[in-house]
């Protein structure tokens, strides 16, 4: 049966008027973008240094796995610029943030801000003198600089030098890391009966401060024998320095971290012994803590990662950890369980 004309164009009408009412809805369903992944921030003491580079590679590993972008930010070893940085990063929507701060004294007002905006915080490396955080991802500084201590002073015997002084290029001791190193070193040096010499503290971390604060030594300590320095970059420049001095022939140097500039310095001996921390094994740990913890799960609140005490004896056999945990060269997307050459208990 046919119906009416007139029912038939008000039906049409009315289908008509449904659809065109939908029309927008259905296009902005389609057409509305899908939120962002959950950005994760790493704020980087200063990407001019391999450590933290090594350490900001870790960290994007680990959160690349459990679906979260990265962002790495440099503080400049600037405490206001890391604060800045912080700031911004809040405000920006981070749902975590993971710092290896300038120094301990610094990052207490970074994670006030965090705490503030309930975001989530692990410390990689360092450490803070105050403050609410997540976890702290670090290594046994005292224990490695002891073990590394220990391992100059039998260079130093093995040559003869046993009644000459030895004296440290520091970190900055407003860093706990910094103490515990100094602390590590001079208890070695303390149960070797030998004498601690001048010493000098870094704030620029760089080889031309090293290099200058190496010749003073060298004019200050006449019967100096052997030298710490505490950290990687600034221990190229003490070589240099002392090169430069010819003094190479009676002087045994002591590091800690490392760069693939320190392979060489092994095998010409102008490095005898370091304590490498393990900052790409160190960046994966502090990024899978703060995944788990975003995901509601329990993580430790203090994690050590092991320190490599390297010779020239042990090189070769441990250069393919290095290579990967130290470095962070061809390293894997899984975290692999950490080899330990410093023994804990000190």
């Amino acid at each position: 049966m046919r119906l009416p004309i007139h029912k038939t164009r008000i039906g049409t009408c009315l289908v008509t008027l449904c659809l065109t009412a939908a029309t927008p809805l259905m296009t902005h369903a389609a057409t509305e973008a899908p939120a962002p992944p959950p950005n994760i921030v790493y704020l980087a003491t200063s990407l001019d240094f391999a450590y933290w580079k090594s350490m900001g590679k870790g960290i994007r590993a680990a959160v690349k796995r459990h679906g979260y972008t990265f962002t790495t930010l440099s503080s400049h070893d600037s405490a206001q610029t890391q604060l800045d940085n912080a700031k911004a990063s809040i405000e920006r929507g981070v749902v975590g943030i993971v710092i290896s701060p300038t120094d301990s004294a610094t990052a207490p007002a970074v994670l006030a801000l965090a705490q503030a905006a309930h975001i989530p915080v692990v410390i990689a490396d360092i450490g803070t003198n105050s403050g609410e955080y997540v976890s702290l991802v670090t290594s046994d500084n005292k224990e490695g600089a002891y073990q590394t201590g220990k391992a100059l002073l039998e260079a130093m015997q093995a040559k003869g030098w046993g009644g000459g002084s030895v004296s440290q290029i520091t970190l900055s001791l407003a860093r706990n890391n910094g103490q515990l190193r100094t602390a590590g070193f001079r208890q070695a040096l303390t149960e070797g009966a030998v004498t601690e010499g001048s010493s000098r503290q870094m704030q620029t971390y760089t080889a031309d401060e090293s290099l200058a604060f190496t010749q003073e030594l060298l004019t200050a300590t006449p019967g100096m024998r052997g030298l710490f320095i505490q950290t990687d970059t600034p221990t190229l420049g003490a070589v240099q320095g002392i090169k430069a001095a010819k003094r190479s022939a009676d002087i045994a140097v002591a590091a800690f971290d490392g760069t693939p500039e320190f392979i060489e310095l092994f095998k010409n001996g102008d490095l005898v012994v370091s304590g490498m921390q393990q900052p790409y094994l160190m960046g994966q740990k502090a990024g899978e803590a703060l995944s788990q913890h975003l995901k509601g799960n329990t993580v430790a609140k203090e994690i050590v990662v092991p320190i490599l005490v390297v010779t020239g004896q042990n090189l070769e056999q441990l250069l393919p950890t290095i290579q990967e945990t130290v470095f962070g060269h061809k390293a894997s997307s899984n975290i692999r369980p950490e080899t330990s050459a410093a023994p804990r208990g000190r």
